[in-house]
């Protein structure tokens, strides 16, 4: 094992770790912005609601995505599975 395949793997893991973020991430993002506009429009002051919301938005995203997200994941996965008897000569 060398230190390119080290690398490789790495980058491949992190930029797998992005990708699979990335759409929760802006879920969240969008639901808080919309949310914060109809409570700076509504004067609700409740400090809860900008949390339950986007928690409920994390999830649903998750819930509707995830049969996409974790295809990438999963031949990452088998793809080290398959390499590890070269990585540990």
């Amino acid at each position: 094992m060398n230190e390119a395949t080290i690398v490789h793997h790495m980058n491949t893991a992190l930029t797998l770790v992005l990708m699979l973020s990335l759409p929760p991430l802006l879920i969240a993002s969008v639901v808080g912005l919309v949310v914060g506009l109809l409570q700076a429009v509504t004067q609700i002051q409740d400090q809860t609601l900008p949390l339950t919301v986007k928690l409920i938005a994390i999830i649903l995203s998750i819930v509707l995505l995830g049969p996409f997200l974790v295809g990438p994941l999963l031949q990452h996965a088998q793809q080290l599975y398959t390499d590890f008897p070269g990585l540990t000569r």
